[in-house]
């Protein structure tokens, strides 16, 4: 993804509230099932670390995006937007 593309991710993610929240319990199975559930029906996803989570918003990211098979849009604070374009009928058209 280049920096123009991710960029232009970031100006759709302001506009979105987050949908999933990760809290003491960290991410189970469960929790990315249901990301990658989200996925099916959208496109770019904004989740909420709350302050009871222990572990770092970059690493819990970094981790979802690889068992979602998304990217790391942005980590800023205890938000994190992850992007995983649809292969039949993407919405969001990135710029070259």
């Amino acid at each position: 993804m280049t920096s123009k593309q991710r960029s232009y991710l970031k100006g759709l993610a302001m506009n979105i509230e987050p949908i999933f929240q990760v809290g003491k319990s960290s991410i189970t199975p469960e929790y990315t099932q249901a990301i990658t559930e989200a996925f099916n029906k959208k496109e770019l996803i904004k989740i909420s670390v709350l302050k009871n989570c222990m572990d770092d918003p970059r690493s819990i990211a970094e981790v979802l995006a690889d068992r979602t098979g998304s990217q790391v849009v942005q980590v800023i604070g205890k938000k994190i937007v992850l992007y995983k374009p649809d292969k039949k009928d993407p919405k969001i058209v990135l710029p070259l």
